[in-house]
């Protein structure tokens, strides 16, 4: 029994001294990225890509329209053949549209994801040298914490957009 005792005596002062060098810090990347001059040439390269896409598809659905127009206005005059022929065109054309909707999609998440990395990269090797400066063990995102104590000493956003050589506003988003 007493050395039970003994043991979870020393096992209380092992873990109380190690949560005494423990310093918790918090982040909020995407503020952090919000607030970066690149991001905004990032997004507006990625509206210019997903403007071109966008272009495509309207002019590719006026297309299909005219052609479903065409069938509705000769479709009485069509033999069964014809216009079995015709329909299955058209689906076609539909599926091939939606296909290269779909493709369109994809294709602007992967640019944004190629766009976007660089600058996630760039944050977090100021997250990495905020922490090591400060004495930081462990660095959340706050974006998941469920509940946030003391803010104002475990909120490292400013100093990390300082870090990237940006100046935080005077009333921080995370703040709020």
């Amino acid at each position: 029994m007493k050395k039970g005792l003994v043991l979870i005596l020393a096992l209380g002062v092992f873990f109380t001294a190690n949560a005494q060098q423990t310093k918790i810090g918090f982040t909020n990347a995407d503020y952090v990225l919000s607030l970066m001059p690149e991001s905004k040439v990032v997004q507006s390269q990625i509206e210019a890509y997903e403007k071109q896409f966008s272009n495509s598809i309207q002019q590719k659905y006026q297309d299909f329209q005219t052609e479903v127009a065409e069938y509705q206005q000769n479709a009485p005059t069509m033999t069964e053949q014809v216009r079995a022929e015709k329909e299955q065109e058209l689906q076609d054309l539909q599926q091939s549209l939606q296909k290269f909707q779909q493709d369109a999609e994809q294709s602007i998440l992967r640019k944004q994801q190629e766009l976007y990395q660089p600058l996630y990269e760039k944050i977090q090797n100021a997250i990495d040298k905020v922490a090591e400066e400060n004495g930081y063990t462990h660095v959340l995102r706050a974006e998941s914490l469920l509940y946030i104590g003391d803010e104002e000493t475990g909120d490292i956003s400013d100093m990390v957009l300082r870090k990237l050589g940006v100046e935080p506003p005077k009333a921080s988003a995370t703040d709020e």
